[in-house]
């Protein structure tokens, strides 16, 4: 029988690769028999990694900036010169910074607009940009999966990430919208879905959950006492949800989110 979960041989091209979520996606996938490009900005840690990856199967590091047009088409070049195509595109570049949120003595009139702005542009259009350049090859060869990297705040309203939760929310619509435009403008075998990770300890949240000797701080405890599962998510825990995604066994899944929260957003009381 088929193995509808084999992704050997597939084309990866994953954004912000070389965080600690994205770097632990491209090992995953690499011994999964993915041939993974890592774009990502911090070259020595890429380099390194791309070092790494070679040792277990095919990995490619570039630099990138979400941003930047012409960037990312230099990056296309370079990706279809080494592989000749791109199979899956995994936006997983983004984050937030620290003026773009609001503090508990703080009202939305304080916060920054320029930082609002950031973050927006980071996320959202760090998002559609590489989907635009990325994504026409996969419309050309009419076939491919993209996975967006949602957020538990474009579910349900969170305090204080006052931008992030404002840029991830358009990320839930800009997933459900481009399934349509995907399917019925250039092929019902494109699909485009997104990953809804819950709360995991990353370089960017570590100080707003954690206090420096380890203990939780005040929101770190509250997101525990809200979480069903009660603890933080492994990054290992999401492997398996995109895994899926982006594999022959979610043929029939198109603009969803994948929520793998440990039951955050359901629990109310």
């Amino acid at each position: 029988m088929k193995n509808l979960f084999d992704i050997t041989g597939k084309v990866v091209v994953l954004t912000g690769g070389c965080g600690v979520l994205g770097s632990n996606i491209a090992k995953y996938l690499v011994e999964n028999g993915a041939k993974v490009v890592v774009l990502d900005r911090v070259d020595e840690v890429g380099k390194a990694l791309e070092a790494e990856l070679n040792q277990i199967g095919e990995a490619l590091y570039l630099h990138t900036n979400v941003l930047d047009m012409a960037v990312l088409e230099q990056n296309c070049k370079d990706i279809l010169a080494k592989f000749g195509t791109i199979d899956v595109l995994l936006n997983a570049a983004g984050g937030n910074m620290a003026a773009a949120n609001i503090a508990p003595d703080q009202t939305y009139l304080d916060a920054s607009d320029e930082a609002i702005h950031k973050v927006v542009e980071l996320n959202l259009f760090g998002t559609i940009m590489p989907t635009k350049v990325f994504g026409k090859v996969i419309c050309d060869k009419k076939e491919g999966c993209i996975v967006n990297f949602c957020s538990e705040s474009a579910l349900r309203p969170l305090t204080r990430v006052f931008g992030y939760g404002c840029a991830k929310s358009a990320i839930a619509s800009y997933t459900k919208y481009m399934a349509t435009e995907m399917a019925q403008k250039f092929s019902p075998k494109i699909r485009v879905n997104a990953i809804v990770p819950g709360f995991l300890i990353t370089n960017q949240n570590r100080a707003l959950l954690t206090n420096p000797d380890g203990s939780l701080t005040p929101r770190g405890e509250a997101v525990i006492k809200h979480t069903p599962a009660a603890r933080f998510a492994e990054p290992e825990e999401l492997f398996g949800t995109i895994h899926y995604l982006i594999s022959e066994a979610s043929s029939f899944v198109t603009g969803a989110l994948s929520v793998v929260d440990g039951g955050f957003d359901v629990y109310s009381i």
